[in-house]
């Protein structure tokens, strides 16, 4: 059999299966969409509003979170951020941004026994803190690091 009627076939097959099971109401459009995320955080403004909808009001600074970025960002644009986490049982890691008009920049889950290591690149519209969130063993811990930006996120 030619390899590429085999694939149209594989293909046509495919289709054909989703559109029955959606037609037999066993399969719903959006049912592999994403968990709901928490939308009190990512609206909020500013660092202490967002650790507060975070329930992480009272978060120690740690050493054994660590911020790897650059000190200088040539375009707030794109900043390429990485968070690495040496506590034991990190189930969480969020980057938030002090200055930016909401502070959340991502928020991630861990499961157990996988390396707490996150790598992101966000915008910043101007110079500002950037602060590491991680949640470990239940309990709250941060790290901040002083980014500066001499080319602003937004074009300026």
């Amino acid at each position: 059999m030619n390899r590429s009627r085999r694939t149209t076939l594989q293909a046509a097959g495919g289709a054909g299966l989703y559109g029955t099971l959606l037609s037999l109401g066993l399969l719903r459009p959006g049912a592999a969409s994403a968990q709901a995320f928490d939308r009190a955080a990512f609206q909020s403004t500013g660092v202490a509003d967002t650790l507060k909808a975070l329930g992480a009001a009272g978060a120690a600074e740690s050493k054994d979170v660590v911020i790897v970025s650059p000190d200088i960002a040539e375009n707030g644009a794109v900043v390429p951020v990485a968070v690495k986490s040496s506590l034991p049982k990190t189930t969480m890691v969020a980057v938030l941004v002090d200055k930016n008009p909401n502070a959340l920049a991502g928020a991630y889950d861990f499961l157990e026994g996988s390396d707490p290591e996150v790598s992101m690149r966000i915008k910043m519209g101007q110079s500002s803190d950037v602060v590491a969130l991680v949640k470990a063993d239940g309990k709250y811990y941060m790290a901040k690091k002083e980014i500066k930006v001499t080319l602003g996120g937004c074009g300026g």
